[in-house]
């Protein structure tokens, strides 16, 4: 599944679905992750074999990609490049991936640079402020605008679903819905908020709006399934 408001020849990115099942090596049912990413990826242009993944953290550190990368994660788990929960670069032909089962995936692209960024924000890289963090590192790199930058926002579990603790409150002072005296954390929202702090125009924020929980039988929900749940993949890349 991809977007339907982009059109740019110079960029490829989308979302898997379950249908297309596990894509993770390290969660869930991981005999023919393989196979999966490859049939995913085949339709996008993307040898599967190129891919440049993490072991994320749900932490704030967002990495810039180089070729050196191409391949990290691809094939083995043990090779993902540790620590890290975003991954942004400006090199072409160098696919980006990164894993989800409710965490929100943020997808970013400078057309001027041209650049891309690719983003797992689950609640504590949130809390960290993971987007901002990725859109700094744009702008140290590739002298990204942030009126010009491009985000749109994946399947992840919403506030129609995501109940927490009215703890949260401490980490998201204004990103928390109350319903009938419970907490409800809007992952979208707070980024969004995030995001537009940081410069972004609001008309260049997109979101899929997909709840994987609601949508439990189209995307994998950790909230829903548990310790044996898979993952999808989200993945861009400069042509």
């Amino acid at each position: 599944m991809t977007f339907a408001n982009l059109d740019d020849p110079n960029i490829t990115f989308a979302f898997s679905a379950r249908i297309l099942k596990n894509m993770s090596l390290s969660y869930g049912d991981t005999r023919d992750s393989l196979s999966n990413r490859m049939n995913f990826l085949a339709g996008l242009g993307i040898d599967y074999r190129d891919l440049v993944c993490a072991k994320q953290v749900h932490a704030s550190s967002v990495r810039y990609a180089t070729q050196e990368d191409k391949g990290r994660g691809a094939l083995t788990y043990d090779d993902a490049i540790p620590d890290t929960d975003g991954f942004v670069t400006d090199k072409r032909n160098l696919p980006l991936a990164i894993f989800t089962a409710d965490c929100l995936s943020i997808f970013l692209y400078d057309p001027h640079a041209p650049a891309i960024g690719m983003i797992h924000a689950g609640w504590r890289s949130s809390a960290a402020n993971i987007a901002v963090e990725a859109v700094s590192l744009m702008q140290g790199k590739f002298n990204t605008g942030a009126s010009g930058l491009c985000a749109w926002f994946g399947p992840a579990i919403r506030s129609c679903c995501y109940e927490v603790g009215s703890d949260f409150n401490k980490f998201f002072p204004s990103g928390l819905m109350e319903r009938n005296n419970r907490y409800y954390l809007d992952l979208a929202r707070i980024n969004k908020n995030q995001l537009l702090g940081a410069g972004l125009n609001e008309e260049n924020i997109f979101d899929s709006g997909i709840c994987t929980s609601c949508n439990n039988n189209k995307f994998f929900s950790f909230r829903k399934e548990g310790e044996a749940c898979g993952r999808m993949m989200s993945v861009i890349m400069l042509k």
